[in-house]
């Protein structure tokens, strides 16, 4: 009885500390208790969101580490990832809101917490498509393709006919880079020509290519490569 009434009388400091002062209040070790104790409503879960921090390195890439990854970890049980899985839809959700309905351009920083959210802690490349109106809005976030650590490949034309059946009149070019580097490579800049070479052609602009990781990012554009 004694053991269950400490961890009780733990939680609810715990959120009383998040009521009061936020997240800023609680470390990182803290703020994924609070996210784990609906999924275990009983014992310690310190000693698991200390092992899940240990193991991906902080709370972002604890939310964006893949199921199985989260399931190796001791005590990680199915119920436990869907809480996790389901934290990171939320946020990545709320910061997608942001975006639709106004010109992204005019919300550049919006967009950027919402493709590092999205794909700057992910293990594999992905390589993602934002189609634009013609006032720049959000139309839709297309994941075009998945790849491996190094490598994901994209079709100009499948870009270009995908963009032509959703109306849109302009497009940005997302994907990630799991090393951290976001400098891009060879293969990312004639790659992004091809697609901007064949968007002219049928009146569909490439406004920027964007490159995600961990430590950063990368716009084509402000590189002077767009």
């Amino acid at each position: 009885m004694s053991e269950k009434a400490h961890y009780t009388g733990h939680r609810q400091r715990l959120r009383e500390r998040f009521a009061k002062a936020g997240a800023e209040g609680l470390a990182d070790y803290e703020l994924i208790e609070l996210l784990l104790f609906g999924a275990l409503p009983r014992g310690d879960v310190k000693p698991l969101a200390k092992n899940l921090l240990a193991r991906f390195g902080s709370v972002g890439a604890v939310l964006a580490a893949e199921p199985r990854a989260l399931g190796e970890v001791d005590g990680a049980g199915q119920a436990v990832v869907h809480a996790l899985k389901l934290a990171e839809a939320a946020a990545i959700r709320m910061l997608g809101d942001q975006l639709r309905d106004r010109p992204v351009i005019a919300n550049w920083k919006a967009l950027l917490d919402y493709c590092k959210a999205s794909l700057a802690h992910k293990m594999n490349e992905q390589f993602h498509v934002l189609f634009l109106d013609n006032n720049n809005s959000l139309i839709a976030d297309e994941t075009q393709q998945k790849g491996t650590v190094n490598h994901v490949p994209l079709y100009p034309r499948e870009v270009i006919k995908r963009a032509l059946e959703l109306n849109a009149s302009a497009i940005i070019l997302v994907h990630n880079h799991p090393s951290g580097d976001s400098t891009p490579s060879p293969a990312d800049i004639e790659m992004t020509e091809e697609v901007c070479d064949a968007g002219k052609k049928l009146g569909i602009s490439l406004h920027d290519h964007l490159i995600i990781s961990r430590n950063g990012h990368s716009s084509f554009k402000s590189l002077g490569l767009l």
